[in-house]
């Protein structure tokens, strides 16, 4: 069963919508909550606890099935900043190209979305 969702849909992608428009500058509260939705969105299309995804400061989410984690550190954890998991979540920067570039922090063996991103906008 996926994660019940805390960020009502229309404000989620309301929110994304606003990050990927033409204004230079977005509210940090706006880009919260469009980083919520997609990590909400990621859970309901990848369930599972195999996979711990970090947004600091806005969110975090376990994905893709597989063992699961119980206690301390997840052996498969995947972090970033907003902008970065925005950017892969709507297509506007790959996978390949985000770890290359040190903008995604990912270990473990399971700790690759390539297969799974862009959430939206494809």
């Amino acid at each position: 069963m996926p994660p019940k969702r805390r960020v009502d849909p229309a404000v989620g992608q309301a929110a994304l919508e606003s990050w990927l428009g033409p204004e230079a500058s977005v509210p940090s509260a706006t880009v919260r909550t469009a980083v919520r939705f997609s990590l909400e969105e990621l859970a309901a299309r990848a369930p599972g606890h195999a996979v711990e995804v970090r947004v600091p400061p806005a969110g975090a989410v376990q994905a893709v099935a597989g063992p699961r984690h119980t206690r301390g550190t997840p052996p498969n954890v995947i972090e970033t900043d907003p902008q970065t998991w925005l950017g892969l979540a709507t297509g506007r920067l790959s996978w390949g190209d985000a770890v290359a570039a040190g903008r995604v922090r990912a270990s473990g063996a399971r700790a690759d979305l390539s297969d799974l991103l862009p959430l939206f906008g494809q």
